[in-house]
């Protein structure tokens, strides 16, 4: 079930019309319509107000979401007890993630509301976890509703310019009580070892510290900030220090200058800062929404930094972008500062979503948005390490008579020949060059795509790879011999010949009881 369905099935428990949700919330009806059908995103402010009118919260709405996709199970695994080998293949699949994440660096920032709405002990859960698979974790917090609480309490006005607080010293004072709270209370649930529990024989330790120096934003468009800041240095070798020796690191959003004072930063700020000094592997934030989504609503798996910054222009030249949730506008830009300074991927996930970290990272499609410097897809020539992924592409379709059989033996000969396209580093597609020097042609052959990743262009991709390649190499003509695939080849340029048409070695092997028909494109 989507977050859509679940806005729909909440709505009719409540015989609520789709008219009278859009006047509580202020919304159009249309667009409220095409939420629920999933056929546009929903910003954080929007699904807010939803929930005000639905009497319930953020964190309901996508239990339900979860709970569909779990199917009957009261316990919400993903896999029924009664079929543990789902579970085995499952936990099998995952064995690549464990080998490539232990003993790397993920920086972990969310914000003060996941402490505050009681969302902190699952993910202590989750924290839990990848403490055991040996990645060393760095959290950094936020806390701007506690903050906001404390200023209430004490009815201080919350003073804003141009989108940042004005700290005064009433309320720094405010500021450092909330984060003195959010820790004490983060380090409580990241201590518990309770039995018959996921944190049962932990034993992760926190460190803290004045790892973060800041200086002050001074005066921005006549307003003295006082004691806002921004980061100017992290402390990257007293965080190793503390990491190689197998703590945890908690990073609030405060720095501290060489004359002594005390600064309140932006969580964002703190985090990027840290990813980018400790070169982490990952930077994970999370948020309101599920993700990134482009501008008809749908959900960016991935994309490159260059992507991001485009994206966040039109939001800026639109202010009518419906399909951009807020906290997007503060975290992709972070993400985007963070890919270019070296911080190999930002993922941007839901807090709502119960295990959101470990289904983004643990599953290859993800649950949210991740963030690249560069494109996750290449292309290169196989090597003699990619016989095995090249196998388990081609068996398939040779089972199905689409391919003609080749084995290990013969891949492994001609292994030069292949060309490979990854994508994250795992092999999902392949295809075979085999020349023919004196004719000056090339045998196309050999083109599988793993299943998951078909249906985008991704064989076109391969194939032009292909060809450019030829043509370097100095072919006049590309040749292919099928039975199944004629009109492919006949939308890329190819024409049938006859048989005679093929290099007088290839002419000899043909089989004339499969009766390939033969394609031939000139380059």
């Amino acid at each position: 079930m989507s977050l859509g369905l679940s806005i729909r099935k909440r709505r009719k428990l409540l015989n609520i019309t789709l008219q009278e949700l859009a006047g509580a919330t202020g919304a159009d009806s249309g667009n409220l319509s095409r939420i629920e059908r999933g056929a546009q995103g929903i910003s954080e402010t929007l699904l807010r107000k939803i929930c005000t009118a639905l009497d319930c919260t953020p964190a309901y709405l996508y239990a339900l979401t979860e709970s569909a996709g779990a199917g009957a199970s009261n316990n919400q695994l993903p896999f029924s007890v009664k079929k543990p080998q789902e579970f085995v293949s499952w936990f099998r699949s995952v064995a690549p993630y464990i080998h490539a994440f232990g003993g790397r660096t993920f920086v972990i920032a969310f914000g003060g509301e996941v402490v505050n709405e009681k969302q902190f002990t699952t993910l202590s859960h989750d924290l839990n976890l990848l403490a055991s698979l040996e990645v060393r974790l760095v959290l950094v917090h936020g806390s701007r509703p506690q903050i906001e609480e404390r200023l209430r309490r004490a009815r201080l006005e919350t003073k804003l310019a141009n989108g940042l607080r004005v700290t005064d010293d009433e309320a720094m004072e405010a500021v450092k009580e909330a984060n003195g709270v959010i820790r004490a209370e983060i380090e409580a649930q990241l201590s518990m070892g309770l039995i018959n529990s996921p944190m049962a024989g932990s034993d992760i330790r926190v460190a803290g510290g004045n790892f973060v120096t800041a200086k002050p934003l001074g005066v921005r468009n006549g307003v003295d900030l006082q004691h806002t800041g921004e980061v100017r240095k992290i402390n990257a070798a007293a965080i190793q220090k503390r990491l190689d020796d197998g703590e945890l690191v908690l990073l609030s959003p405060l720095g501290y200058s060489p004359t002594g004072e005390a600064f309140n930063l932006s969580l964002e700020d703190v985090a990027v800062s840290t990813a980018i000094a400790l070169d982490a592997d990952k930077l994970i934030f999370l948020m309101d929404s599920e993700g990134v989504h482009n501008l008809r609503g749908e959900l960016l798996r991935e994309m490159t930094a260059k992507k991001a910054k485009n994206l966040l222009q039109h939001v800026t030249d639109n202010d009518d972008a419906i399909n951009t949730s807020e906290d997007i506008v503060y975290y992709l830009p972070a993400a985007v500062r963070a890919c270019e300074h070296g911080v190999a991927r930002t993922h941007l996930i839901s807090r709502h979503i119960d295990g959101a970290i470990i289904q983004e990272l643990f599953t290859h499609e993800g649950i949210g948005t991740m963030v690249t410097e560069l494109g996750l897809e290449t292309m290169r020539q196989a090597d003699i390490d990619d016989v095995g992924a090249i196998l388990q592409l081609i068996e398939p379709l040779e089972a199905e008579g689409v391919l003609v059989k080749r084995g290990r033996e013969r891949i492994e000969m001609e292994i030069n020949y292949f060309q490979v396209m990854e994508h994250d580093n795992r092999v999902i597609g392949c295809a075979a060059l085999y020349p023919f020097t004196q004719e000056k042609t090339a045998e196309f052959a050999c083109l599988a795509i793993d299943p998951q990743y078909r249906g985008s262009g991704r064989g076109d991709k391969l194939f032009h790879f292909c060809e450019d390649r030829a043509r370097q190499l100095g072919f006049k003509t590309l040749f292919c011999l099928t039975t199944h695939t004629e009109h492919w080849f006949l939308e890329r340029g190819f024409s049938e010949q006859n048989v005679d048409k093929l290099p007088a070695e290839k002419k000899k092997l043909y089989n004339f009881q499969r009766k390939s028909k033969v394609f031939i494109k000139p380059l």
